[in-house]
């Protein structure tokens, strides 16, 4: 289906669940964006390339791009939600839920010029999304993939956790099962900070395919106690078959510090 026959689809589909004139999607020199109240969103995709040979892609990081929607447009439904507090106390669940579909199915209409390479596409969900949706995660966003050719297992969820989540893992890890029923695959990102024993707890119990880990203040990486964390979390993940992604490391580092470390994987910035 062309891309812009797709634009209109979801754009008719979302006026319909919303009732009223919200139509988010637009295409602009073959770009797909969503607007979202006062901003705009778009898709970049940072390639994930295998360490031992960076010239292999094995997928896709799709990264939000954002920019101001210099006219938004308020439609008659925000006005009564705004002046019903009863409305307003579902809001800020269901805005990240909605903003949550909005910007994947833009990430996914921006992927499928590309799709048809034997490649991964990561999809980050808020873990606030899964703790949002009480049932059947993923059923919503499988229809948006089916509509557009694809099949789940081409989709990874990606999930960016750290210890404030700790005490919702075991709702995390429904949401996460309800996935991976499904045919998605998981990827669980977390920085070294988060990298404790109720981490390594919900990589055990998650089985994900993928664990990242964050390259922020990577120079730390070789101080003794992080670098034995790193190589708990490493061996963690081969024995339950996970891959290990190393991301957003920039591009002058990314060979010295992966190859020290032994990530399987790379996601540059």
């Amino acid at each position: 289906m062309p891309l812009q026959q797709l634009v209109e689809y979801f754009n008719d589909r979302l006026e319909h669940e919303h009732n009223a004139g919200f139509r988010p999607f637009i295409l602009q020199n073959h770009k797909v964006e969503g607007l979202f109240g006062p901003i705009r969103v778009g898709t970049q995709l940072n390639p994930i390339r295998s360490n031992d040979n960076q010239n292999t892609i094995i997928g896709h990081a799709a990264q939000l791009k954002v920019s101001a929607n210099q006219a938004p447009i308020l439609q008659t439904t925000e006005l009564d939600n705004l002046l019903d507090p009863q409305k307003q106390t579902h809001n800020s669940s269901e805005s990240i839920i909605n903003f949550d579909r909005l910007t994947r199915t833009v990430h996914m209409l921006n992927y499928l010029p590309q799709s048809h390479r034997d490649e991964l596409l990561f999809l980050d969900v808020d873990p606030r999304h899964i703790l949002g949706v009480k049932t059947d995660h993923g059923v919503y966003f499988e229809e948006v993939i089916g509509q557009c050719g694809l099949q789940t297992n081409n989709v990874t969820i990606a999930m960016t956790v750290n210890g404030l989540y700790s005490r919702f893992y075991h709702s995390l890890l429904k949401g996460l099962a309800n996935y991976q029923r499904r045919g998605y695959r998981i990827a669980l990102k977390f920085d070294y900070h988060s990298l404790d024993k109720s981490t390594f707890d919900l990589i055990v119990k998650s089985s994900p395919d993928f664990v990242g880990l964050f390259a922020t203040d990577s120079d730390k990486f070789y101080e003794l106690k992080i670098k034995e964390k790193l190589q708990q979390l490493i061996s963690l993940s081969a024995s339950i078959d996970a891959k290990t992604i190393l991301l957003n490391i920039s591009e002058n580092k990314q060979n010295q510090l992966a190859q020290a470390i032994g990530f399987d994987l790379l996601q540059a910035i």
